[in-house]
């Protein structure tokens, strides 16, 4: 995986969260837990391209 494929990864996770929160009407509270998991998501996938968890594996693969 290379350094440009985790950039364009995270703007396109960035570009989705963003197109549900001001395009789908929804709860507060469903808004906010939906929020938090995709960034505990961002964050592990940009974790997982620095070898900081998961040394060694590749748990997330953009092919």
């Amino acid at each position: 995986m290379t350094l440009v494929q985790l950039i364009v990864g995270l703007i396109i996770i960035g570009v989705g969260l963003w197109a549900i929160n001001t395009m789908i009407p929804m709860n507060a509270g469903i808004k906010k837990i939906l929020n938090i998991v995709v960034i505990i998501v961002a964050v592990g996938f940009a974790l997982s391209f620095f070898g900081i968890i998961f040394p060694g594996q590749r748990v997330f693969v953009l092919r």
